[in-house]
């Protein structure tokens, strides 16, 4: 097991900020995506159960200092269906998101792909939430190679009932909202994900974590991003997102 690899468990381990790696961090995105395949197959998810993208908003790329989107593998605990009760003390930090995800009917190999193909090897569409943790200090000194082995903040999911006719939903349209405690908290809209949430789907299958893993795959799902910042939470709380024309994704964190 190499340095950073176990540097990165100890820190999920002994629920800890994870410091920077110093000269064993990764020194560039490639090597980044190298040691989060490292992640996932010494956590036993492999293949994963789907991916998460971070950054696909501008205003998240900008809240986070990324030039471009970064994706993470997804474990199979991160997928569950909606309404979710989970242990607040679980997390380190936790915030929510506000997404939208797809299950894949098909595969998608990594390489040049665009949003009409991607569309087509989707099966399921669905509103989502994603879990994420503030477990980092300074994200510059951190780097965004480590931030990227690190699985890019995610914790956890819900994902709504799934809708499986396509053809009626503007995806890129619909609006958004997350609530806390029955609170609107933020709001955005499908075209906030790289100006689609199917061209978000298709700059995943491009990327380099889909090189990585070898591919995106039937079955896999896949979270296309946060149409709003996180929402940092303060303690146990009530969490809701909804997108119009699908039903919507509840957490309850105790």
């Amino acid at each position: 097991m190499s340095a950073a690899l176990d540097a990165i468990l100890a820190a999920r381990r002994l629920r800890r900020i994870l410091a920077p790696l110093g000269p064993d961090a990764p020194a560039d995105v490639a090597a980044g995506y190298a040691l989060q395949r490292e992640l996932a197959e010494a956590l036993g998810e492999w293949p994963p159960a789907g991916f998460k993208i971070g950054a696909t908003a501008r205003r998240m790329q900008d809240y986070l200092g990324l030039a471009e989107p970064a994706a993470a593998f997804v474990p199979a605990a991160s997928c569950n269906p909606s309404p979710h009760v989970a242990a607040f003390a679980d997390f380190l930090a936790p915030g929510v998101e506000c997404e939208i995800a797809v299950r894949l009917a098909a595969d998608l190999p990594p390489g040049p792909c665009d949003p009409a193909r991607a569309g087509a090897a989707v099966g399921q569409v669905m509103s989502a939430i994603e879990i994420v943790e503030r477990r980092y200090g300074d994200l510059q000194e951190l780097g965004t190679p480590t931030l990227i082995a690190d699985q890019v903040f995610h914790a956890s999911g819900v994902l709504g009932q799934p809708v499986a006719e396509l053809r009626g939903l503007d995806l890129a349209g619909m609006r958004g909202q997350i609530l806390v405690d029955g609170l609107p908290r933020g709001e955005g809209r499908g075209a906030d994900l790289l100006g689609h949430p199917l061209a978000a789907l298709a700059w995943l299958a491009a990327s380099p974590a889909a090189a990585v893993f070898g591919g995106l795959r039937a079955g896999q799902v896949v979270w296309l991003g946060s149409v709003t910042a996180p929402i940092w939470l303060e303690g146990p709380c009530s969490v809701e997102v909804e997108f119009e024309g699908l039903p919507p994704a509840r957490l309850r964190l105790a």
